[in-house]
């Protein structure tokens, strides 16, 4: 009689097991768990570079006033006068420069400090400045292989066209004093994602625009 009880419960107890194993057992924290544990990495190294000007483009990306404004964005329009520098570097030395806009901004948008010429064609793509644009072929008929990024936003622009680049062999090389977000916090991850892309991180040096010499 005992026996045939414990062949009856027995399903029952295992099933009830299965259930809390599915439903009750306290899961695995999530990174949302331990946010507020998490230790801030080292900041990634700046380091100084020299490109041949030749097979160097300088990408002036997304500096439009609807986004680069003392109210959305503060540490975009603290980097336009080093943006500005930077452009007037490249163009000294004969580095390409090419320019890009988020779509919905026009050309009459372009903070003009930073603005291209008067007809100068640009690149209209969202984040990643590579997708459905001609960007690589621009840069494939000038026989370029080193990417000076500049842009905000930092999260946006600087790393999806970034980690694109690294992944079509490009060098990487990204001023940090060029690129900006809202919050800093964005700054910081995309610092440190770039200098820490997995598969590509060789790819890619950190700096500052006051680094970079072009031969």
């Amino acid at each position: 009689m005992l026996l045939r009880c414990l062949r009856g419960i027995a399903p029952a107890i295992i099933f009830a097991a299965v259930v809390v194993g599915f439903h009750g057992a306290p899961s695995a924290q999530t990174i949302i768990d331990q946010w507020s544990s998490v230790a801030v990495p080292a900041a990634p190294a700046l380091k100084p570079v020299a490109v041949a000007a030749k097979t160097t483009a300088l990408l002036v990306m997304d500096f439009v006033k609807q986004t680069c404004n003392e109210q959305a964005r503060p540490s975009c329009v603290a980097s336009i006068p080093k943006v500005k520098a930077m452009i007037a570097a490249a163009k000294a030395k004969g580095v390409t420069v090419i320019w890009t806009l988020p779509p919905g901004p026009k050309p009459e948008d372009f903070l003009p400090d930073v603005a291209p010429p008067q007809g100068t064609k640009f690149v209209v793509a969202p984040v990643d400045k590579f997708y459905n644009t001609d960007l690589e072929q621009q840069l494939k008929s000038k026989g370029i292989t080193s990417l000076v990024l500049t842009g905000t936003s930092a999260h946006g622009a600087v790393l999806f066209t970034g980690s694109a680049a690294a992944a079509r062999g490009y060098n990487v090389i990204v001023p940090v004093d060029g690129m900006s977000a809202a919050p800093a916090f964005a700054e910081q991850a995309a610092a440190w994602i770039l200098a820490n892309l997995p598969g590509a991180a060789n790819k890619v040096t950190m700096t500052r625009g006051d680094m970079i010499a072009y031969q």
